[in-house]
């Protein structure tokens, strides 16, 4: 019966993927004179602290099935650098690079998370609007914004000349883990903290 209960929360909660995952294309779509995203580029996968809930970390570890032995093992060493490094580090947040990075690609890409997935749009925030930080090293949206206010610039927009506008989404991570997702695909996200903290050992 557990098994069985397993498997369909499982199947909801890819269910919700797909859905997310359709809205998020038409969102990048929209975006496409201002998004530099490319496969090798790994900007988005570094020095952040990457939120997992336990589902989407059920899932994540899945699509290590499908994984070579060497690179299994790559990523167990990459756990391993990334824990040491999380119990030598002093102050308030600690980033790392995603452990699951090899060669500047994911290994795990289907099976990535929500805040993976929406990465790389302009997002609304409870504190304003708030451009993915690849901006300011000239990716996701450099031509349009003014790095000293950190908005988008009229006069940057109007020199493109092109007719989509630069555009922020409801897509945080907050919002695409509330409950009223939970409620419409019938799953629970489960507890939420930084990917690396669901590798610690309980002593």
């Amino acid at each position: 019966m557990t098994r069985f209960f397993y498997k369909n929360i499982m199947e909801n909660y890819i269910h919700y993927l797909n859905f997310v995952e359709e809205k998020l294309n038409k969102f990048f779509n929209t975006q496409k004179p201002f998004i530099c995203c490319k496969k090798g580029c790994s900007k988005c996968c570094r020095n952040a602290i990457f939120p997992y809930s336990a589902i989407e970390m059920r899932y994540l570890m899945s699509g290590m099935f499908f994984l070579s032995d060497d690179v299994q093992e790559e990523i167990a060493k990459n756990i391993e650098k990334t824990l040491k490094a999380r119990e030598e580090f002093q102050g308030e947040k600690f980033r790392y690079d995603c452990p699951f990075l090899i060669n500047d690609e994911c290994s795990v890409y289907d099976y990535r998370g929500v805040v993976c997935r929406a990465f790389g749009l302009m997002t609304c925030q409870k504190d304003g609007i708030k451009v993915p930080f690849c901006c300011f090293d000239g990716l996701n949206y450099s031509n349009v914004v003014d790095y000293d206010t950190k908005k988008v610039s009229p006069e940057k927009y109007l020199k493109l000349g092109c007719e989509e506008e630069p555009t922020a989404f409801n897509v945080s991570y907050e919002f695409l883990t509330n409950q009223e997702f939970e409620k419409e695909f019938n799953f629970k996200f489960g507890e939420k903290k930084p990917l690396i903290e669901w590798f610690i050992k309980p002593q």
